[in-house]
């Protein structure tokens, strides 16, 4: 299958061209053809596969029929990296279209958003707080949208956006097109969209388990030796990029300098930083100036980046989701990549439960040569569930092993 069946408008069809989109992917597939026909949408599916497109695409095609300079399309997201990901997508796939885009999230001038509203724009890619600043101030009419996506819903609900969520919602006209995007469904997320969503067609695309792309490896290690294990990873391996993931906004600044006072063309983002500081570090690592980027989950939502090879839970996720979430950001767009826990004993039991998910028991490994300490026995720390359990499978990845050895 190909684009063209879609029957795109040509505008449209260029965008889709230029950007050297081919064959779509399942949630493309799947998501489009009911979209187009103004069904309001439930889409599963983890990140990476493809969604931002699956709903940029209809939309655009609506809007190049009807009036401009109204907002006719709100799309929501948890995070301004998300925002900002998609406004571009809208503006690389309607490039030959009319239909303009405004982002509209907190942490900058609101100088600049309320600007290009009163200009006019047909979508507005906004986060929930700033979003309802602008509705209260009456500098924002969202009377006239007919489509209303919410993208990565389970996280505004992780992130206490939900009564954000429904205030917004009561803000829009009832009679609308709903396009609901989540990558797990718990049930206040569940109950959300049962309310919200008009006799939905439901599109689930693997959403509820990590990327098939992805292999899986368990460092077990002291407490005290991770950071130096990670450096040693990394000097040991040519690598792509790599994204390591930090519970907290202080391991996250700390462990980046650190990196870099070893040599490594690293950066941090977190939730302290502004957003000229948070954009200069995604944009550093998307073209090539940075090669390692230390991040918490929130900061790291809405990053899309080609090439991450690695992903390095430096930090052991919370729950099994937010593990699922991490590594989304590798092996996308069909290519292998490798997910790598730096495991702890406190660790254990989260161990069991991704490995429960995953449905087979992940690999352990040791690093050749590295001092872990005369007395950890990482087998005695970590052992396999079930001894006779498969290891999870290798699609052919990079792995941390020294070089020479691979």
């Amino acid at each position: 299958m190909s684009f063209e069946q879609f029957s795109f408008d040509r505008r449209v069809a260029a965008g889709v061209k230029s950007v050297g989109y081919d064959t779509p992917t399942p949630i493309q597939k799947e998501a489009i053809p009911p979209i187009l026909k103004g069904r309001d949408v439930l889409g599963l599916a983890q990140t990476g596969t493809g969604k931002t497109a699956a709903f940029v695409l209809p939309i655009l095609q609506r809007l190049t029929k009807g009036p401009l300079g109204r907002v006719r399309a709100l799309i929501v997201a948890p995070t301004r990296e998300l925002a900002e990901q998609i406004h571009q997508d809208i503006v690389k796939l309607g490039r030959d279209t009319k239909v303009r885009s405004v982002t509209v999230y907190g942490g900058v001038s609101k100088g600049p958003q309320l600007a290009a509203i009163r200009r006019g724009v047909e979508i507005v890619v906004a986060c929930p707080g700033r979003l309802l600043d602008h509705v209260d101030a009456g500098d924002l009419d969202l009377s006239s949208v007919e489509v209303l996506v919410l993208d990565e819903a389970d996280r505004m609900c992780d992130m206490g956006f939900l009564p954000d969520i429904r205030r917004i919602i009561r803000q829009v006209p009832e009679n609308r097109q709903t396009l609901f995007f989540s990558a797990t469904m718990p049930r206040d997320i569940r109950t959300l969209a049962d309310r919200i969503l008009s006799e939905p067609e439901t599109v689930q695309i693997g959403a509820m388990a990590p990327a098939e792309t992805v292999s899986h490896a368990l460092y077990p290690v002291p407490e005290d030796r991770r950071k130096e294990l990670l450096v040693a990873m990394l000097r040991r391996t040519s690598t792509g990029r790599v994204l390591v993931f930090t519970r907290t906004k202080h391991r996250a600044r700390s462990l980046a300098l650190h990196l870099k006072k070893q040599g490594h063309r690293a950066a941090g983002l977190q939730g302290n930083m502004s957003q000229n500081q948070r954009q200069q570090a995604i944009d550093g690592f998307r073209n090539g100036k940075v090669d390692v980027l230390v991040a918490t989950d929130i900061a790291a939502r809405g990053i899309d980046v080609s090439g991450i090879s690695h992903v390095v839970n430096y930090d052991m996720p919370d729950t099994v989701d937010a593990y699922t979430h991490r590594i989304g950001r590798t092996g996308r767009a069909e290519r292998s990549g490798e997910a790598v826990t730096l495991a702890v004993r406190r660790d254990w039991l989260m161990v069991r439960q991704i490995e429960k998910k995953l449905g087979t028991s992940i690999e352990r490994r040791r690093l050749a040569d590295f001092d872990y300490g005369a007395t950890f026995d990482p087998e005695r720390e970590f052992p396999r569930a079930h001894p006779s359990a498969r290891r999870s499978r290798s699609t052919g990845g990079r792995h941390f092993r020294p070089r020479g050895r691979r």
